[in-house]
């Protein structure tokens, strides 16, 4: 009803109307905030506002009425006390959908009101923003999936709520287990405005494989198909949303197609990849999953597909254009301006689908054919050209209704080149008659054979079998797909359609019969016990005492056969699907087992040779489980065997060997990682001097006694430490004879300082301490240092012989130089205390009686106060202090 107005607008504007006291006028209807609010999936939010007598609308911020304050609510102040807001759905929903979309975007983020609002209160509206979506999400679960699942996050989200709420284990582990397979997705959903249109298209592919990986987990209960057809659904909306975000600044008819051409057809790749994924999971793939099978009917999120098909027009739209423009003469090319055919589209938003836009949409469109019908009439002429010169090359021919086939698509030139399509229709025949023949002279031989198929790289039999006789039917299907696009209308296409269908059935038909006579061939090998899947697992040579692990090649070829089989959709059966599982799992236990046997065969070479008394208790406990295996075992010709046979016993006796080995590794890592650190200890003492810094030797020597302490505390013997410590008494030794040599080189110049003070007392010069005591304490200190070696006891505990005592042998052809050098020392000293004696002369005579000999003039009395004088300033200058070193 072209005439008649929108419903929603209708209700929009009669509740804003009553509401305001004011008859919307009728312009409103064509407003394009009101448009946008209602096509546009991206805009949440209408305000409309009064403004004198008129209304006015826009996408940014303003039905539950309540009160502004306790009143009675009367015609005066009606519009001063009544506040409004809408309540769908539920309470809480509405609350948290009202905090979401408007309150939390206007106070965290405008600049305006973020700059009034306090950041605890911003923290707290984030918070009650979150706590509000969990609630909304758990409601969800326990009634309908829609419930508070509207974006991908949401779902996301609803997984970590279940993991923190969950209060039995099996519930948690499933929401862990979901959740983590949702974080390889997670981060690119949350910021996928941010995401170039190349990156969303491989986003797309990922999401594909992690859905699939969710629906195909066998650990848990298996996810929900209600839930997994949300989950399809909002991801296609988020798409579809991002797709017009992206596109929306794009003028799609006004812009040069060059200019938009890539974005569009990245777009409806971005589309086209999620429809038809989402058809192929659950109408192919997990129909046929056996342990999870997809029950319901072949699933399309609807909104994406109708927003697909509506960008596929517009492209279809814009070739069409670019190639009438490219095929039509010169002169006539002034019919075909964007400006001229693309007039019917303006005012119309292309991007926005939905039944409410379509009728408008379609008048457009019918539009725009009158409008190009004359063109289309001049390029058919061309074509018919193009065609007649190609006629007789099939592979040309086809090239050019592919390059054209939008146009010859169009009604007016699908009539002018009738002649022309019924050539191609007989040129697709012989083809598809070509195909068949090349079947039948190649499906007789194996891969490889002059009568079989080319072999594929690296593919089994079976696989490469099938990969070709499929390639055969895409090309069938292709052809009947052009057919069926540009020559459905011709008398002979039904029967070019029952060929190809034929054809296609005997192609299906091989297909099915080989994937057939593999099965059989792997069921019937399963029955026999030589097949290579009941076989020895490892074998333990008593001759050379070395582990050996076995695990057949036609293991890992049936692996790759079952996983490219199901990858091609064929239902394997359950006894060799089981197989396989089987298979694979021994595949993972067979590198467990490899690893473990390398561990055994090279454990005594990782070993610190010093420590092994101390990992043999442990080392011997790996050897008992290896050689004792029990129900697994047998022997044979001097080897212990362990099989296959028994997948549970088999896991069981793995996880104990694993145990024993991870343990004994992990003592051993930590053993080596004392052993590094002594090394870095006993180095730093090497670089301590002994003489001046004891203390530090001291302290470096008690943190090797604490290592050994702790290790001894944390089970092992002391006894078993012994090597260990002898070990690190040589290094010690080493360490300690470097800074003793090098102590007694500089011995003499290195003791403690001893503070001497030439005295004249009693009429003597003399020192103080007295002579013979300085020289007493000064041997003490070259005795204490010369005896170290003697005291030193390194690492040894209490009954151990010590190695440190040899080292003054070893040494003692220093002593004498040291010994030397502290007789020079005292004689030095005894050369100072002569040096001075001169100077206190005078104080050792009676110097009245020397005055009264010798003074007798005023002149010897002069002389003498002249010498005086001299010999005081003489004495001002000699040292207050004497450094006497060797």
């Amino acid at each position: 009803c072209a005439g008649s107005i929108d419903a929603r607008k209708r209700f929009l504007l009669n509740t804003t109307g009553n509401f305001f006291a004011v008859k919307p006028a009728s312009t409103l209807n064509d407003e394009a905030e009101l448009n946008n609010f209602l096509d546009d999936e991206n805009e949440f939010v209408l305000s409309i506002r009064q403004r004198g007598n008129d209304l006015q609308l826009s996408n940014k911020n303003v039905l539950v009425f309540f009160k502004l304050r306790p009143t009675v609510i009367t015609e005066e102040n009606l519009h001063q006390n009544l506040l409004i807001s809408s309540m769908l759905e539920s309470p809480i929903n509405t609350l948290y959908q009202a905090v979401k979309q408007v309150f939390a975007p206007v106070l965290l983020k405008d600049e305006r009101w973020r700059s009034e609002f306090d950041p605890k209160l911003a923290g707290l509206l984030s918070e009650l923003e979150l706590g509000l979506g969990s609630v909304v999400r758990s409601s969800g679960a326990k009634s309908s999936v829609k419930e508070g699942i509207l974006t991908p996050t949401d779902e996301f989200q609803f997984w970590r709520d279940v993991l923190e709420s969950a209060q039995k284990n099996s519930v948690r582990e499933r929401a862990t287990h979901f959740t983590e397979q949702f974080k390889t997705i997670q981060k690119e959903y949350e910021g996928l405005d941010a995401l170039s249109l190349s990156d969303v298209v491989d986003l797309v592919e990922q999401s594909r494989e992690t859905l699939d990986d969710v629906w195909r987990q066998t650990e848990f209960q298996p996810y929900p198909e209600a839930r997994m057809v949300r989950l399809m659904d909002v991801i296609g909306g988020a798409l579809g949303r991002y797709v017009q975000r992206k596109l929306s600044d794009s003028k799609v008819f006004e812009e040069p197609f060059a200019s938009v051409r890539d974005k569009l057809r990245m777009a409806i790749s971005i589309c086209e990849h999620w429809v038809t994924g989402c058809e192929f999971l659950t109408g192919q793939a997990w129909k046929k999953y056996s342990p999870h099978p997809w029950k319901g009917s072949k699933h399309c999120p609807m909104s994406l597909d109708c927003l697909l098909k509506r960008l596929n027009e517009v492209v279809t739209l814009r070739v069409v254009h670019e190639k009438l423009l490219c095929l039509v003469p010169g002169g006539k090319q002034q019919a075909l301006t964007s400006d001229r055919v693309f007039e019917p589209f303006i005012g119309l938003n292309p991007l926005h689908y939905n039944p409410y836009t379509e009728p408008l949409w379609k008048a457009a469109v019918a539009q725009f054919e009158r409008l190009i019908t004359p063109s289309e009439q001049e390029v058919a002429g061309r074509l018919k050209a193009y065609i007649a010169d190609v006629q007789d090359n099939p592979q040309q021919l086809l090239q050019v209704f592919q390059k054209h086939k939008e146009l010859i698509r169009r009604p007016t030139i699908n009539k002018e080149l009738q002649t022309e399509r019924e050539m191609l229709l007989a040129r697709l025949l012989d083809y598809n008659k070509g195909t068949n023949s090349n079947f039948e002279n190649c499906c007789h031989g194996g891969p490889g054979d002059k009568s079989g198929p080319l072999s594929g790289r690296n593919l089994p039999e079976v696989v490469n079998k099938v990969v070709w006789v499929r390639q055969l039917t895409h090309k069938v299907e292709d052809s009947v797909r052009i057919a069926k696009a540009l020559l459905s209308d011709l008398s002979g296409f039904k029967t070019f359609v029952h060929f190809c269908d034929d054809l296609s059935e005997v192609l299906k038909a091989y297909e099915q019969e080989q994937f057939e006579d593999w099965s059989r061939d792997i069921l019937s090998g399963l029955a026999d016990p030589k097949s290579g899947i009941s076989s020895r697992v490892m074998d333990l040579d008593h001759a050379d005492g070395r582990l050996k692990i076995h695990y057949s090649d036609r293991l890992v070829s049936l692996l790759r056969e079952v996983r490219q089989l199901s990858a091609l959709g064929f239902p394997v059966p359950a006894k060799i699907q089981q197989a396989a599982n089987t298979a694979d799992k021994f595949y993972r236990e067979a590198i467990v087992l490899k690893q473990v046997a390398h561990f055994y065969n090279t454990i005594d070479q990782q070993m610190i040779p010093s420590q092994r008394p101390m990992m043999l208790s442990l080392a011997l406990a790996f050897e008992r489980v290896i050689k004792n295996p029990r129900s697994l075992s047998k022997e044979s010709g001097g080897k212990l065997q362990i099989t296959w046979d028994n997948p549970k016993d088999l896991e069981g006796y793995i996880a104990k060997l694993q145990s024993a080995a991870e343990k004994l590794s992990t003592e051993n890592r930590k053993l080596r990682k004392w052993h590094t650190d002594f090394i870095d200890k006993v180095v730093g003492l090497m670089n301590v001097d002994l003489l001046r810094h004891q203390q530090r030797w001291k302290d470096g020597l008690q943190e090797l006694r604490t290592g050994f302490a702790t290790l001894e505390a944390q089970g092992f013997r002391s006894d078993d430490m012994r090597a260990w410590r002898l070990h690190w008494n040589h290094q010690l030794y080493k360490a300690l004879e470097h800074q003793y040599q090098t102590g007694l080189e500089a011995l003499n110049k290195n003791l403690p300082e001893i503070q001497i003070d030439l005295v004249f007392k009693q009429g003597r010069l003399q020192f103080r301490p007295p002579f013979e005591e300085v020289r007493v304490r000064y041997f003490r200190e070259m005795k204490r240092f010369i005896s170290i070696p003697n005291q030193f006891k390194g690492v040894s505990v209490q009954g151990e012989e010590l190695i440190f005592t040899i080292m003054i042998d070893k040494n003692a052809s220093g002593f004498l130089t040291i010994f030397s050098k502290a007789e020079d020392l005292f004689s030095r000293l005894q050369a100072i205390h002569h040096k001075f004696k001169e100077w206190v002369v005078l104080g050792q005579v009676d110097l009245e009686k020397l005055v009264e000999k010798n003074l007798t003039s005023v002149q010897d009395w002069e002389r003498n106060f002249k010498a005086l004088k001299a010999r005081g300033k003489e004495s001002e200058r000699l040292p207050s202090s004497f450094l006497l070193a060797s």
